[in-house]
């Protein structure tokens, strides 16, 4: 009886043992992980930019990367949308203005909305023309502290595609005291600092830049 006794609970032991091995382990992830703005304009997703977030998951790491910078800006401009056109007519990926795509030397919209790939070059070379625009400010500013933000070449270039070169140089200039904000509401002050701290130093400065088909 006693031998019996034994056996039963040398079987549970290990059949207690066996499915404990086999037990599924799930990583807790915070519901803010993907959660990159916060602002009252509306909350937008973009890949984390920190790299250890991403053991659990097959996707690529981009980072402060310049590809970073592009995805962050086309999710906060339009969630990543090419067909896109806001209720001010803003009008893509990146959110171009008419005067600003015809600055670029394009100058039928409807086929730009058509094309990710002339998207994706007008957004390149409106980087190249506003670095070579704001090439002295870059120089005078980044490394400084402006209402509490760090001013980097990124945050530069990010708050100029916002509300444009001369908003921007305004900003600066007058130590922020000129507070810019677009037809909904966002600061120039959030986007030097969301998107400050990007590679963005290959982008090269052209004062005549173009998107060449």
């Amino acid at each position: 009886m006693i031998k019996k006794w034994l056996l039963y609970t040398t079987l549970l032991t290990l059949s207690a043992f066996l499915f404990s091995s086999y037990k599924s382990h799930v990583t807790p992830i915070s519901d803010n992980w993907f959660n990159t703005n916060t602002s009252s304009y509306m909350v937008q997703y973009a890949p984390s930019e920190h790299q250890l977030d991403y053991i659990h998951f097959e996707m690529p790491f981009v980072g402060k990367t310049i590809t970073g910078f592009r995805q962050a800006i086309a999710h906060r401009e339009s969630n990543g949308k090419y067909k896109i056109t806001n209720t001010l007519g803003c009008m893509g990926k990146y959110q171009f203005e008419k005067n600003t795509l015809a600055s670029l030397g394009i100058k039928d919209n409807k086929q730009f909305l058509k094309n990710p790939l002339l998207q994706e070059k007008a957004f390149l070379a409106l980087l190249s023309k506003n670095k070579w625009e704001l090439r002295n400010e870059i120089e005078k500013y980044e490394g400084k502290v402006i209402k509490g933000v760090l001013i980097t070449e990124s945050g530069i270039l990010a708050a100029a595609h916002l509300g444009g070169v001369g908003a921007t140089k305004k900003y600066l200039k007058t130590n922020g005291r000129s507070a810019y904000k677009d037809g909904y509401g966002t600061s120039m002050k959030a986007y030097f600092k969301k998107f400050g701290g990007y590679d963005t130093y290959a982008i090269p400065a052209e004062q005549n830049a173009k998107v060449k088909a």
